[in-house]
């Protein structure tokens, strides 16, 4: 799958200098890239819609809506919910960010934003923050659609598993940050995107459930950062406090990442 990249054709430093002053720099590339951004049906489903119609075509499955002994009494349909939610963050942060942002580095209006009071950081951060909002949104629709549809348990540890959710968003994010600082053009950061939604989408079990992968398997899917979010979300939707290993693995791999992100990064 890949996305379109026409935000980079309509920079978001483009607001008068009246219009900046007024509502503030940072604020003002908020509005344009919030408008670009859902102008791209193309990313809007992927993130937004995608997930929910996986897992509803996922539940036309009758063996998935069927309790399973190996499972701890859960259906499988009850593990794709937390599966769903996590590949909206990986669509985003390695498919649909690092194009938009490569794209604009690419072609000189980052450079070009550098001696303007709106900061290419201010275009950064609106990316990071309108990509992470669309991947909550569709988590949310996510749960709405697996109890509504399938009478999917709402999570009965729902701080544990807000925690586990805003940690795993901002490992997704960082990782797009990382795509985006490694790649000089908007074509290898699809390249780069591509490769990583694959391996990421296995690590978070969206073909094979992580709890139902062989023990020597799983052990090693959970120190990716998206297998530890699956195991995470997994046990605070069942009423335990996520695993603090899982934390932890999570926020390492945001660190880790955003600092070499952060030195890596060029503006042109």
């Amino acid at each position: 799958m890949q996305t379109e990249t026409t935000t980079a054709t309509a920079p978001a430093a483009t607001p008068g200098p009246r219009a900046a002053r007024r509502r503030g720099p940072a604020t003002a590339v908020l509005i344009a890239e919030t408008r670009l951004f859902l102008r791209e049906p193309g990313n809007l489903f992927w993130i937004f819609a995608f997930p929910s119609v996986l897992l509803v075509i996922l539940g036309f499955i009758p063996a998935f809506k069927e309790a399973q002994d190996d499972l701890g009494g859960r259906r499988v349909i009850d593990l794709y919910v937390p599966i769903s939610i996590l590949l909206a963050m990986i669509t985003a942060a390695v498919q649909a960010m690092p194009p938009v942002l490569t794209a604009y580095r690419e072609r000189g209006i980052l450079r070009r934003m550098s001696v303007t009071p709106v900061r290419p950081s201010a275009l950064l951060s609106a990316q990071i923050l309108l990509h992470g909002a669309a991947c909550l949104a569709s988590a949310l629709l996510v749960t709405a659609v697996g109890r509504i549809a399938y009478g999917v348990a709402l999570p009965e540890q729902l701080p544990g598993y807000l925690l586990a959710l805003l940690l795993a968003v901002t490992a997704a994010l960082t990782l797009g940050a990382m795509i985006c600082a490694v790649s000089r053009t908007a074509k290898a950061a699809t390249a780069f995107g591509t490769g990583a939604y694959l391996v990421m989408m296995f690590s978070a079990g969206v073909w094979l459930p992580v709890q139902a992968m062989p023990d020597a398997l799983r052990r090693i899917v959970e120190i990716t950062p998206f297998g530890a979010a699956s195991q995470a979300l997994e046990q605070a939707a069942s009423g335990s406090w996520p695993g603090w290993i899982h934390l932890g693995i999570l926020a390492l791999w945001t660190v880790a990442m955003g600092v070499a992100a952060s030195r890596m990064f060029r503006w042109q």
